[in-house]
């Protein structure tokens, strides 16, 4: 127990325990723990309460503990009557009514004869408030973190170039009016995107020419970016602003004051910007330009994925047209020189050995054929459609056909139940069995092909056997057949795909298709 502060405690003792407790800075209060009322209170306590000493005095010590927190303040009061001193913090209520937070260091101790507490209350609302603020702060980073992280995951699963995207999701995380995607072309700022207005989105693509190296330069501001209070003031990247955007561009600052502007680019390279706009003056913070930079940095990253993305594209385009010709070259344009050639000499040959003519005819009439069903099979490859929407069965009697043609090997297909499959399975087998004929027609050397299909709602069987040469499937060089290749494209559909073959004895090639059958390939 502490001293008495009783006034019978005798001598000087007793009035400098009295002269500590009234000067004290933090607030005093006595409270009798039987009757609950406050017995003594200093002036700081007064006044932090909002009570002259004569009021505060009588008073319910509950009373100075705002309506929500009182039952927790009562338990705990209870609780520290167990002996020890405690500490807690507690919002509490001045006579007017307002509300403040405190803290509170607690001891038990004997006062006038009864037990007491002595609590020492200090006012804590600005720490409070601090602490608030740097919750809320932590809040909003971490909303902005986790926003960020969304933006570059959207802008990351998309290869196709979205601007209207990269907009949008701009807006998720910095608030703006108008906005525009520019790309850098030569020596012009184009629009791929606008926002804000109905007007600004329906708008034609907008050309800015940036004809002066300076305006260049300031504009890209060597990766940083530009935030202007006032679009309209007298300030030098303001007047800058108004006469690059005084043409087509000028909607943008249609009845807008801050105006950011964001540089897109991938190491040296610029590649374009960002430009957003606020109705209110100074809009844009240090932070907002942080946040705008890391977006513009992702989405920079994205128009060059999209970009070399439409190259991959370009270049499968013009890889498969060399395939086509070389097609078309290789059988098509070889079984119609032959038939030409034949064409040719068939009258000459009529007129001395008609048994002859007639094998020729015979042989013309094969060569055309080949080259029909060829010119089919190259059409389906133009129609990649065809190779979804026919039957399986008769994709591969087409290929059967093209391949007696091109070949002059008869090849039998023999087909076997019906069903649909996924679109994606029936063009791996349809392009494995294309495979595997190229195979039999530049190594297998061999005089017949047979081609048998049983198919169901949920599974497919193919083999594909010649009585060709064969060879040794433990001994076959690197790339040899594009083994591995077909290998690699049975896997990606889910099939298994397997190879019997000795010299001299032909090759079984069989395709395994179950579905959802994900065993690794034999």
């Amino acid at each position: 127990m502490t001293k008495s502060l009783d006034q019978s405690q005798s001598g000087s003792e007793g009035e400098q325990y009295r002269r500590i407790f009234d000067s004290a800075k933090n607030g005093m209060l006595i409270g009798n723990l039987e009757t609950g009322l406050v017995v003594e209170a200093n002036q700081s306590a007064c006044s932090m309460h909002g009570y002259v000493r004569e009021e505060m005095i009588g008073l319910p010590l509950i009373k100075l503990i705002y309506p929500d927190s009182q039952f927790a303040f009562s338990e705990f009061v209870q609780a520290l009557q167990s002996g020890g001193d405690f500490d807690t913090r507690t919002l509490h209520m001045r006579q007017d009514g307002t509300t403040f937070y405190a803290e509170w260091r607690i001891s038990l101790l004997e006062y006038q004869n009864h037990p007491c507490l002595l609590g020492v209350v200090r006012d804590i609302s600005e720490r409070i408030k601090e602490e608030q603020r740097l919750d809320q702060s932590i809040a909003i980073r971490s909303r902005e973190q986790a926003t960020l992280l969304a933006i570059s995951h959207t802008l990351a699963s998309t290869l196709e170039l979205r601007p209207g995207l990269i907009l949008e999701q701009l807006r998720e995380i910095i608030e703006y009016n108008h906005a525009g995607l520019f790309s850098l072309e030569k020596s012009a700022l184009v629009t791929l995107a606008m926002r804000g207005t109905s007007q600004l989105e329906q708008s034609d693509p907008i050309h800015i020419q940036l004809t002066d190296p300076e305006i260049l330069s300031e504009l890209f501001n060597e990766h940083r970016p530009i935030r202007i209070a006032d679009v309209r003031g007298d300030e030098p990247q303001a007047q800058s602003l108004r006469l690059l955007l005084e043409d087509g561009a000028a909607v943008l600052l249609k009845g807008m004051l801050s105006w950011m502007w964001v540089p897109l680019a991938v190491k040296s390279r610029v590649i374009g910007g960002m430009g957003v706009a606020h109705k209110k003056r100074d809009f844009f913070t240090p932070h907002h330009a942080d946040l705008a930079l890391s977006v513009a940095n992702q989405a920079a990253i994205t128009m060059i994925n999209a970009e070399l993305y439409e190259h991959a594209q370009e270049l499968a385009v013009l890889e498969e047209r060399q395939r086509l010709a070389r097609n078309l070259h290789d059988a098509v344009n070889q079984s119609l020189f032959s038939a030409g050639l034949i064409a040719e000499v068939l009258p000459r040959l009529w007129d001395r050995d008609q048994e002859e003519a007639r094998r020729s005819l015979e042989d013309l009439r094969k060569l055309t054929r080949g080259a029909m069903a060829e010119m089919r099979a190259l059409l389906a490859e133009l129609r990649p459609s065809t190779l979804t929407d026919a039957e399986l069965g008769d994709l591969l009697r087409l290929l059967g056909n093209a391949f007696n043609g091109r070949t002059n090997v008869p090849a039998t297909v023999t087909v076997k139940g019906q069903g649909v499959i996924p679109a994606e399975v029936q063009v791996a087998v349809y392009r494995l069995c294309q495979e595997a004929l190229n195979n039999v027609a530049k190594h297998a050397e061999a005089s017949s092909v047979e081609i048998v299909l049983n198919q169901d709602e949920s599974s497919i069987d193919l083999s594909i056997c010649d009585n060709g040469r064969g060879f040794d499937p433990q001994h076959v060089t690197s790339g040899h057949y594009g083994l591995s290749m077909m290998r690699e494209r049975a896997e990606a559909v889910g099939a298994q795909l397997s190879i019997i073959s000795q010299p001299g004895k032909g090759t079984a090639l069989t395709i395994h298709w179950k579905e959802g059958d994900k065993k690794e390939q034999v």
